[in-house]
């Protein structure tokens, strides 16, 4: 399932969420992300979930404000991972991004996934969007589309391709693909991860993601715009 490839800036950033999740990240620095990606017109911003009061209290509804939730490694226990994912919407969070046990993913224990991502489900309000983190790059194909069936069945909102933090690696078109055929359009598709040129942006999207994480947005947006000019005027 393939979408229309944006060919301006503000429907490039409409799929984009800017994102800092550097454990160094101070206040200003969120600050100074917010106020970037209201400019620019992304979707949201994402921050670690330390930062979600500032970041929505900065953001003043300019922009939607997403955090993360067992991030990056996933190992945590389920009832901690719902702990953690009911105080960042306590604290105004629109959106969280969880990591799977992808240990559970990798010794096929596909009922432990689903129940993982189940309990996040429960601490996140329907009307608050759930994305589910999968590591693609550590999964084979039979893997991605059992943990995509999973996310699904325990009420997800969006599969993601990855953290962004682990070594083997980020988004792929082949997983945002795969991962595309398998939601069907029932759940969106964020690719996260290495996206750092306009080509792996608008790749991503023609292979079928309805967002992207990313942390170059004003460079990938200037570029689509026409050069590193056009960053002076907003892009």
């Amino acid at each position: 399932m393939t979408n229309p490839v944006p060919t301006t800036p503000q429907e490039l950033a409409s799929f984009i969420d800017h994102t800092l999740l550097k454990p160094e990240a101070t206040d200003a620095d969120v600050v100074a992300l917010v106020e970037e990606g209201a400019r620019l017109g992304c979707f949201s911003v994402c921050i670690s979930p330390t930062f979600v009061p500032l970041a929505v209290a900065t953001a003043a509804g300019r922009i939607k404000v997403a955090t993360v939730c067992g991030f990056p490694s996933g190992k945590h226990v389920s009832a901690v991972k719902a702990a953690e994912a009911a105080q960042s919407v306590a604290d105004g969070a629109d959106e969280v991004d969880m990591v799977i046990d992808v240990g559970a993913a990798k010794a096929a224990d596909f009922e432990a996934v689903e129940a993982d991502v189940r309990a996040v489900r429960a601490a996140v309000p329907a009307d608050r969007l759930l994305k589910v983190i999968i590591e693609s790059a550590l999964l084979d194909d039979d893997e991605i589309v059992a943990v995509c069936r999973a996310a699904e069945a325990a009420g997800a909102d969006y599969v993601k391709t990855s953290t962004g933090f682990h070594p083997a690696g980020g988004a792929s078109t082949h997983a945002v693909s795969l991962m595309a055929q398998t939601v069907g359009g029932r759940l969106g598709v964020k690719a996260s991860g290495g996206i750092r040129t306009l080509a792996d942006a608008l790749g991503a999207i023609e292979a079928g993601a309805t967002r992207l994480g990313m942390s170059g947005a004003a460079t990938v947006l200037a570029e689509l715009a026409g050069g590193p000019a056009a960053a002076a005027s907003g892009y």
